[in-house]
């Protein structure tokens, strides 16, 4: 990259030859990666596979640490942390990249088959912000688990194939919609309209939903109170595809966040292990505030710098403090970026540019900046540094003008530790919608930038 950082010339600009080859060939990786990671679970299962192939093994059946281990931990399947140890002691640092692995979507509710004149739905809770609109019209996969009464676990995983099924939230015919469209956009769709049909056809004396019951029963072994114990979501079926002429741009569900997902998981393969411990971290929830104990303010993450410190003969809770005040953390997340169709929402001079490289957010909050964990200035400059000396190619950005936007990360999190922490990340159009877009040289450069921290002092 002759130019790391610029406004005025994107970064494809910037690039030779070959180092634009090599974004066209990344897209393709993070493509497939999308496509088989379309639930936290799915990426868990996706990261962990790649992780074992390259060498890395269970912290828990480590009895002691090295300089060069590569160890992960799996939190219940659905969030995930690798490492690779570093030259000096855990004690006197990590290098974290923190990226989560869920995305907007709609959960099946606990009794969520339902019949209603003639057609039988699933019923649903959308799970993170979502524009309630944006997801009626689309096709839809269903994925998750479900366990029998029996005790038998079954991983559904049905829509994304071509020969699948898929599932389908009607909307309101243009004839028929002179009342739907006087409403608010917030309004023209309520929560409880996003059913999903999921079939219509019956037998003589069967009601349509006894024989759906029916029909899943003989072919996966489903009876309808298992339902109330499962674990399914409903994600869009599309694929992920390259937009443009130029094929420029890649169009996908849930690239909030596994583009920066993703970007940590290629970083921390590829990174030549340095004097710190470097720690890429799949965290769940961050969608609906990082709760639950897959989520950043549970307590896993903790005991995963503790089970490390032990294995160094440390092990005490303020052990654990002065680690983390000697970590630097790159939160991992997207941002908004300049959308020319809807420009009065940002402040053009602050505001992340489409197809300029990573966007490091001093801040993520607004009216105040509620919320955020506002970075110092003298962490900043050490990691515009790190950027420049590795010609990685990066820029600023805010999310929204400031009493427009704003949003949620787990940087504060760990700030609270005493890390020292950035968010970092690709930014996007049409965030948290069923179809995300974003630039390949943006997700190419988070990649970069990801690697370049993991190998810095």
């Amino acid at each position: 990259m002759h130019e790391p950082y610029s406004r005025k010339a994107p970064a494809w600009a910037r690039m030779d030859d070959t180092e634009r080859k090599e974004v066209m060939a990344y897209g393709e990786r993070y493509k497939a990666f999308l496509d088989r990671a379309r639930t936290e679970r799915l990426a868990v299962r996706e990261i962990l596979a790649q992780a074992e192939k390259a060498g890395f093994r269970p912290l828990y059946d480590c009895k002691e640490l090295k300089p060069g281990d590569k160890v992960y931990w799996n939190q219940k399947g659905k969030a995930c942390i690798l490492a690779v140890i570093g030259e000096e002691p855990v004690h006197e640092g990590l290098k974290i990249v923190g990226s989560h692995i869920d995305s907007p979507r709609l959960d099946l509710k606990g009794n969520p088959v339902h019949e209603q004149d003639g057609v039988v739905y699933f019923r649903t809770h959308y799970y993170g912000g979502i524009k309630k609109y944006q997801w009626p019209c689309i096709p839809l996969a269903l994925a998750g688990v479900i366990h029998t009464k029996e005790g038998k676990t079954i991983e559904v995983n049905i829509g994304m194939d071509e020969k699948d099924p898929v599932f389908y939230i009607t909307d309101l015919l243009i004839h028929m919609a002179q009342d739907q469209m006087k409403k608010t956009l917030a309004d023209g769709v309520t929560g409880e309209q996003l059913q999903a049909v999921i079939g219509t056809h019956t037998e003589k004396d069967k009601k349509v939903k006894d024989a759906l019951l029916d029909l899943l029963e003989q072919t996966y072994g489903v009876e309808e109170e298992d339902f109330t114990t499962a674990e399914l979501e409903l994600v869009p079926a599309m694929k992920s595809r390259d937009v443009g002429f130029d094929r420029s741009l890649i169009a996908g569900y849930g690239q909030d966040d596994r583009v920066c997902s993703y970007a940590n998981l290629e970083a921390i393969l590829e990174a030549a292990p340095g004097r710190k411990t470097q720690a890429a971290l799949f965290t769940d929830k961050e969608e609906i505030g990082s709760y639950g104990n897959t989520g950043m303010q549970s307590s896993y993450f903790v005991k995963f710098v503790m089970k490390l410190l032990a294995l160094q003969d440390r092990g005490t809770l303020l052990d654990f403090y002065e680690t983390m005040e000697n970590s630097e953390m790159l939160s991992g997340d997207v941002n908004s970026c300049l959308d020319p169709m809807f420009p009065e929402v940002t402040e053009k001079d602050n505001a992340a540019l489409l197809g300029y490289g990573v966007a490091l957010t001093k801040y993520t909050g607004a009216r105040g900046k509620a919320g955020s964990n506002d970075a110092n200035s003298e962490f900043i400059q050490k990691i515009r540094t790190i950027f420049n000396a590795a010609g990685v190619a990066w820029q600023i950005g805010e999310l929204g003008k400031v009493d427009q936007g704003g949003g949620g990360t787990i940087a504060f999190m760990l700030a609270d530790w005493g890390c020292e922490v950035v968010d970092c990340g690709t930014a996007m159009l049409s965030m948290h919608s069923p179809y995300d877009l974003l630039s390949k040289a943006d997700a190419y450069e988070t990649y970069r930038a990801y690697k370049a921290f993991f190998e810095s002092k």
